[in-house]
């Protein structure tokens, strides 16, 4: 069958587009065909409208590690030291540990009974209903590099046979004397000059005051001048510190002499 052509479409020349093509009919540009084997440019994107959304954020992106550096100085601990608080009955070694710790004290207190009557007395001015039968515990720093740690010990003599244990490894120990009772603490100095550890003598001033004067209370307890003896309260935070510090001095001296020798 013949083909039939319409006037209004006039025939194209070789190689030209068709009259009837979309770009002849809406007066588009005419395309040209990419170049067989190079890639063409991709057109560049249009000129940004006052509309136009802002760019997207760059996706996130965790920060890059920092490798640790060598050399670098660490705080130092604290030496620890260990300090015995010993003495009699009553005496208030228990309070002297809780007046001064910086933590909750250990402590390992039971109910006086009726079975002790006799045997264990406080003395007439105290009003103990309970007594240490193992031990107390409680810790001070005195500084960055020196840390306390405290033990009191039983005051009884049937508890005795814990003081060897509680003793070692000890540097020194403060010895509590009630002024009234001086019989109480025979025991504790005895202990102390047979061992061979640094003591400092810290006679307990009940109610303020004192039964005599220090230097009666040294002439009853038969300590040399080499001695410490020194008055402090137990319940006041400062002042079994600065009775405490006398024990580090004596215990300090006695190293220094050792390391001479």
């Amino acid at each position: 069958m013949d083909s039939v052509q319409s006037p209004d479409w006039p025939a194209a020349p070789p190689g030209a587009l068709a009259a009837n093509s979309a770009a002849a009919r809406y007066g588009g540009p005419t395309p040209t065909p990419p170049s067989i084997g190079r890639a063409t440019a991709p057109p560049p994107p249009p000129p940004p409208t006052a509309h136009a959304a802002a760019p997207a954020p760059p996706p996130y992106r965790p920060p890059a590690a920092t490798p640790a550096t060598t050399g670098t100085h660490r705080a130092t601990p604290p030496i620890p030291v260990k300090i015995l608080v010993a003495g009699g009955f009553g005496v208030g070694k228990t309070t002297t540990v809780g007046s001064i710790s910086e933590i909750a004290p250990l402590t390992t207190e039971a109910e006086m009974t009726t079975a002790g009557i006799g045997v264990d007395d406080p003395g007439q001015r105290s009003g103990k209903t309970t007594t240490t039968v193992a031990m107390d515990f409680g810790c001070v720093t005195i500084d960055r590099s020196l840390k306390l740690y405290l033990f009191g010990t039983p005051g009884q003599t049937r508890f005795g046979f814990m003081w060897d244990d509680l003793a070692r490894g000890a540097l020194g120990a403060l010895v509590v004397v009630d002024s009234a009772r001086l019989d109480d603490c025979y025991p504790a100095i005895d202990f102390f000059e047979r061992s061979g550890l640094p003591f400092v003598v810290g006679v307990n001033a009940f109610d303020g005051r004192l039964a005599h004067d220090l230097g009666a209370i040294r002439w009853a307890l038969a300590i040399g001048e080499h001695v410490p003896l020194v008055q402090f309260d137990a319940r006041d935070r400062l002042s079994v510190r600065d009775a405490l510090l006398v024990v580090l001095d004596r215990a300090l001296d006695r190293a220094t002499r050792e390391k001479r020798a």
